[in-house]
């Protein structure tokens, strides 16, 4: 096919933007790079110099202006290096990206190899540092480098020239120079700068450029005839379409995916696996998909750049927002410092520990060392859905192309140096290491049966195989392990005609793409249904963004709520996340825009997949689902490449002057520039009229696809919504000064800050939320896994504002690290003064009589968590102090209380440090304080097994009982999470501590005496319970006697709880508390109606009814929330406006009970009474007429009866008659128990003629209503029906 319509100028479809060279400038010299930390004990030869950019054509490109000290950074990170003879000289291929202002990339491809210094003066210069060197440092034979473990210093140890130290040590001293006799050499860059990642097609046509260069005769044509072309003649290949162009010596082949598949990525996916092992992958690509700070870590820049790219690609349909920089130029290491996610690549130096590397912040970073194929994860995270399945998929994969999913390449292999040997020459290092430790692995897993039929043919295929033995030689250069192709009958070296290194190339690409389309499937699968949960409120684009701040875009509950319950933990956190909440905008904003490139394929795989299964029946099926089209998406590349669908114009002669830039072997010629800064002419008129019309929509496409909106306003409110550190998403390599750094902090400041307001409310509307829900407004929602991934989001941004700008690293945490400062310094003055005054500190008023106030403080809070053996590490201690914090309601002052101390916190930070900007630190209190409104358990329920300090104090009421008691008091505590046991206490002290694993939240106390002695009868006001940790004091109020003879005769009572407010003064946060603990508006509890506080009151009729429609109502409402969400039920049957009182006001109501001169009768005197009389008809034959199904109600009426009579306790009347109601709501049998009651005659006796007990119609609308209660399984607690043997 002819080329006609390659020769487009227009810059956007052209395959490259720009040729460069870089190198040493002869004019300026060597200049010492100060930018990348300099180090004088450093022989010369290992320091770092500037490099400039020698030439770059064409001059400027209008759609991608030419960034001259970013390209110069990014092509040589270490500056120039220097080397002898003596040392390695091997060629190196790297790639990096620039990100613009709008998000949108441009790809280098750089090919760095050493040419020998002609400049005399270059050469006396090394001559003389080198002789200056031996005089200051005479005993270092061997170049030394920095010990010092300092940010500072880690810049210049990153620098330290990386040729293999095992290289023969001629030259003088090892490292040393000598003019007379050392031929010096210097790095030199060539470089591409194109649109596209097409990897693979740069990196062969830069060898071949360079081998032109090496080789014994000139090339076929001057060297500008092929930079001409490939910057002005080759142009993109079209979507779907594959193109050949020709290098200056064999064609090169590239291919771009069409519009429905995944996007394009070249970088070698296998190789990532190889590095890392399928398992570390998994979970780096979960902390990615998190937006953890990730940080890469290998000596070579390729592995860097490969890595970062394997992963960025794999999170389609999403992408990475925040700072962005595979490779970080030592300059710029104050990045580290960011104090918001990154994906960030750091060059170690070799031979340098990880343990030496002082790295700012690590509470929430995923540490990768790509060398050592090892990475360090952050504490605490959810695991990715379906990992053991996701993993065993991809492993398949693997292995079906000759890949252990092991990882860990031999680390003698560094991929780059082997890459770019010329073609046609065989990489000679130990060519049977790799294919060897293959089949080592692939035997290891055949034996331990982990190989399929399939694989196990490969392997069988791999041993013995001469030709695959010679072909492994071959595709040694791209740092794969065993070429498995099927059925290779002696096929020879190269199927159709295509080289090794094609076939190499297409293998490559099958197995990215089938890796990636595994990981696509899932989130096709997890996603499914998204689209049903987006909310489009907004009538227009510009209403849309003017809004986007207060809007929710995802109905996030409703989406939750519709999941697998597995997939929860990860899932409410990924859609906390800025990379999901870029991905609904986009799905929003696609309303009134083309649909972002991303989103199209993804929504149109959603919709096939809708085609081809209707997804309902495996709704919320948790089971993995493979993926399917793993063939389809492999052929469709094998096809391309196999039928090349354009051929770009060959390379061909220039008008170029003569006699200039003559060939001399070895050196990089001075290329013309006015032949390479503008692009051909053309007189082909059509081909003209498909270049504006090509360019025009080349330019639609550039608008949609970088969202270069029309208008200032779009512009900004697009930047404000996707904001935090989006705009700090690729710092400005070229400038440098201090004026930019300090500004950078500043925006980092300002994000902080929002980030801290948005996810202070996002807890309170939650918060809130979810107590509307339960006050019965909107619907319910799962929120306990909501709120502990919003807590622990919280955590996050403390611990990153606490780590930024640190002076000095120490420890993991940086918030705990500052914490134990403060508690050495304070423990220091505690000991030089004697403990003074506890004023201010006091914090709980009379509310809670008789308890002893607990100070608020920060160290004691610190004591708390330093004695939890549970808790292993610094980052641990420090989330669960902010727990603790957060649950008392003392975090913004205990931070306030921190940072009060300003000498230490000016000791610990730099000037620009968050903490040190005090309009902003006071800002992000009171942000905090706002979180005192509402009420969190996050530490009791998170630390479930730790032993627990509970005071007990037992109130009694003085002035109408004996302060004195001769009996001996006992109680027993019982919370959600299990009870204390029964606990004695000490006769007339009436209080006591004891430690007992966490209770959770306390819900009943038993609480009784032996009656020995002569003053045994004890009326008890109220009993308190707190919690000496988080300060949490429950309040369980009695209001009746404990004794024989007196009241109902009972020893033992079981009180129902409520958290007690700490004082008067905090009421307002009262409203917000879960209505499990909340009185109803129209009610006060009846003590006893026969009690004292009770006798003057007496409900009507109809307040009666409400308060057991209320009651039942609550119990309804208790079991339609989540499991997770339910409080306690205790509470609702038996607490102040529970269901036993409300039925024991009914039973009240016009019951004849305290009579002259009699005994008091009770409601249970009643019971005991029908019982009796039943028991007696039954025995005189009356019973047996009855129908049987009242006949058997009579029975179990009467066994439940004597059940609670004969109990070992000795609980009075009115406990028995609410063990009573609890066990017939338990097992359904109140509605049948309440006709047999009110036909008996003894009613007759005892009630009224007005008692709602006596009106058929009332007692049928209470069985009605009780009835309701019948769909729902009520569990007792053990405190209730201990005991009790039915």
């Amino acid at each position: 096919m002819s080329g006609t319509n390659a020769a487009s100028g227009a810059a956007p479809c052209r395959f490259a933007h720009y040729f460069v060279i870089c190198g040493i400038d002869t004019e300026t010299g060597l200049e010492p790079d100060e930018l990348a930390g300099e180090n004088f004990e450093q022989s010369p030869l290992k320091r770092t110099f500037k490099s400039k950019v020698l030439a770059h054509y064409p001059e400027n490109v209008e759609w991608n202006p030419f960034d001259q000290d970013a390209v110069n950074m990014l092509c040589m990170p270490k500056g120039l290096s220097f080397r002898t003879q003596a040392d390695s000289r091997e060629p190196q291929f790297h790639s990096f990206l620039i990100t613009r202002e709008d998000g949108s990339r441009t790809y280098g491809f750089v090919h760095t190899f050493y040419e020998e210094v002609t400049s005399p003066q270059i050469c006396s210069a090394m001559q003389t540092l080198y002789q200056m060197h031996q005089a200051e440092n005479p005993s270092s034979a061997t170049p030394s480098s920095s010990s010092s473990s300092s940010m500072d210093s880690l810049a210049s140890s990153l620098d330290e020239a990386d040729s293999p130290s095992s290289s023969s040590c001629r030259s003088a001293a090892c490292g040393g120079y000598d003019a007379s006799r050392d031929t010096l050499y210097v790095s030199k860059a060539l470089c591409l700068i194109t649109p596209m990642p097409f990897m693979h097609g740069c990196l062969r046509f830069l060898s071949q450029m360079h081998r032109a260069v090496t080789a014994a005769s000139p090339p076929p044509l001057p060297l500008e005839s092929y930079v001409h072309n490939i910057l002005y003649e080759v142009p993109l290949p079209p979507p779907g379409r594959s193109l050949k162009f020709h290098g200056v010596y064999e064609p090169i082949v590239c291919q771009r995916p069409g519009p429905g598949e995944l996007p394009l990525a070249d970088f070698p996916l296998g190789q990532t696996f190889t590095l890392l092992g399928v398992e570390n992958l998994v979970q780096l690509f979960n902390c990615t998909l998190l937006e953890m700070q990730i940080l890469l870590y290998s000596q070579d820049y390729q592995r860097l750049m490969t890595v970062a790219e394997g992963i960025t690609t794999l999170l389609f349909p999403f992408q990475w927002q925040h700072v962005y920089v595979p490779i970080l130029p030592a300059s710029l290491l104050h990045f580290l410092d960011a104090p918001v996610p990154y994906l960030m690549g750091l060059q170690s130096k070799e031979g340098t520990d990880r343990s030496k590397l002082e790295l700012p912040q690590e509470a929430n970073l995923c540490f990768v060392d790509i060398d050592n194929h090892c990475i360090e994860l952050p504490e605490d995270f959810p695991q990715f859905p379906n990992k053991p399945e996701f993993i065993q998929e991809l492993s398949e994969v693997l292995l079906r192309y000759g890949i252990s999913p092991v990882g860990g390449a031999p680390p003698t292999s560094v991929p780059t140096s082997s890459t770019t040997t010329t073609p046609g020459s065989v990489s000679t290092r130990h060519p049977g290491l790799k294919s060897q430790q293959a089949l080592r692995e692939l035997e290891d897993d055949g034996r331990n049966g982990n190989l399929g039929g399939e694989q196990l043919a490969v392997l069988e295929l791999l041993q013995g195989n001469a030709t695959l033995e010679r072909l492994q030689a071959l595709a040694k250069r791209t740092g794969v392990r065993v070429e498995a192709l099927r059925g290779v009958g002696g096929e020879g070296e190269a199927q159709g005609g295509r080289t090794a290194v094609e076939e190499e190339e297409l293998r490559n690409a099958k197995l990215n793409v089938q890796l990636r389309e595994v990981f696509a499937s899932r989130f096709t699968t997890m996603f499914a249904d998204y689209e049903a949960f987006v909310i489009q409120s907004a009538p227009d684009l510009e209403s849309w963004l003017t809004n986007r701040e207060q809007m929710h875009n995802f109905d996030k509950a409703s989406f939750l709520s519709d999941q697998p319950e597995p997939y929860l933990p990860f899932l409410s956190h990924f859609i906390e996340t800025q990379m999901f909440a870029t991905f609904i905008d986009n799905k929003i904003m696609s309303q009134w825009e083309e649909k972002e490139p991303l989103l199209r394929v993804f929504d149109g795989r959603i919709d096939k997949a809708r085609l081809y299964n209707v997804r309902a029946p495996s709704l919320r099926s948790s089971n993995y689902q493979r993926c399917t089209i793993l063939k389809e998406s492999a052929q469709a590349i094998e096809q391309r490449l196999m039928k090349i669908d354009h051929t770009a114009i060959h390379p061909h002669l220039l008008d170029m002057k003569i006699g200039q830039g003559k060939y001399e072997q070895g050196f990089f010629p001075k290329l013309q520039s006015d032949v390479l800064s503008v692009g051909p002419t053309n007189n082909n008129r059509w081909s003209n009229r498909t270049a504006t019309a090509q360019r025009r929509k080349d330019r639609h496409r550039q608008q949609t696809e970088h969202l270069t909106l029309d208008n200032d306003l779009k512009e900004k409110y697009m930047q404000e919504a996707r904001s935090l550190g989006k705009n700090l998403r690729q710092p400005k390599l070229s400038d440098l000064s201090p004026a930019v750094i300090a500004q950078t902090n500043w925006k980092f400041v300002e994000g902080l800050l929002k980030e801290c307001r948005m996810k202070t409310k996002r807890m309170l509307v939650e918060k809130m939320g979810r107590e509307a829900v339960e006050l019965g407004h909107g619907e319910a929602n799962i929120t306990g896994l909501e709120e502990n991934t919003l807590i622990a989001s919280l955590c996050d941004l403390l611990e990153r504002i606490w780590s930024h700008g640190l002076q000095v690293k120490q420890g993991k945490s940086a918030l705990w690290s500052h914490l134990l400062h403060y508690q050495a310094r304070e423990e220091k003055l505690e000991q030089q003064e004697s403990p003074v005054s506890n004023g201010p500190e006091r914090r709980k008023s009379e509310s809670s009589i008789g308890m002893p106030s607990l100070r608020a403080s920060v160290i004691q809070d610190m004591r708390h968590i330093q004695s939890m053996g549970e808790i292993k590490t610094d980052v641990g201690r420090a989330r669960a102090w902010i727990r603790l914090s957060l649950e008392k309601k003392l975090l913004s002052q205990h931070l306030k209380q921190l940072l009060s101390r300003q000498a230490l916190t000016k000791k610990l930070y730099k000037r620009y440090a968050f903490l040190r900007c005090e309009e902003e630190k006071e800002q992000f209190l009171f942000h905090l304080l706002s979180l005192n409104t509402v009420d969190y358990f996050c530490f009791t329920s998170v630390f479930t097994t730790i032993m627990i300090p509970y005071r007990a104090v037992i109130i009694p009421i003085k002035k109408l009982s004996n302060a004195m008691t001769t009996s001996n008091p006992w109680v027993c505590v019982s919370g959600e999470l299990g009870d204390s046991g029964v606990r004695q206490i000490t006769k007339n002290v009436l209080e006591m501590t004891f430690d007992c694993q966490n209770l959770g939240k306390l819900t009943t106390v038993q609480l009784g005496h032996d009656n020995s002695g002569l003053l045994a009868k004890w009326l008890v006001d109220c009993v308190m319970v707190r919690n000496e940790i988080t300060g949490h004091t429950y309040k369980f109020p009695c209001g009746r006697w404990l004794g024989k003879g007196v009241d109902d005769g009972s020893l033992e009572r079981v009180l129902i709880g409520e958290l007690a407010l700490p004082n008067a003064d905090e009421d307002s946060g009262r409203g917000c508390r879960t209505p499990d603990m909340q009185h109803s508006p129209g009610q006060t509890r009846r003590v006893s109606i026969t009690s004292m506080g009770g006798r003057g009151y007496k409900p009507t009729s109809a307040q009666i009814q409400e308060a057991i429609g209320e009651a039942v109502n609550s119990i309804c409402k208790h079991f339609h929330k989540p499991e997770k969400e339910r409080g306690s039920l205790t509470i609702l049957l038996c607490g102040e406006v529970g269901l036993v009182g409300a039925l024991e006001q009914f039973f009240h109501n016009g019951f004849k009970s305290a009579r002259l001169f009699q005994k008091t009768v009770f409601v249970w005197d009643f019971v005991e009474k029908a019982v009796a009389y039943m028991e007696s008809a039954d025995q005189m034959g009356d019973m047996q007429e009855t129908a049987e199904p009242l006949g058997l109600t009579c029975v179990s009426l009467c066994h439940y009866v004597s059940a609670i009579n004969s109990s070992p306790r000795n609980i009075g009347k009115d406990g028995k008659f609410q063990l009573l109601v609890c066990l017939g709501a338990r097992d359904r049998l109140l509605i049948q128990w309440l006709p047999l009651l009110v036909e008996c005659p003894v009613i007759q006796r005892m009630y009224e003629e007005s008692a709602l007990l006596r009106d058929r119609t009332t007692v049928n609308a209470l069985i009605a209503v009780l009835q309701t209660l019948h769909d729902f399984p009520i569990t007792l607690e053990a405190s209730l029906v201990k005991g009790i043997d039915l």
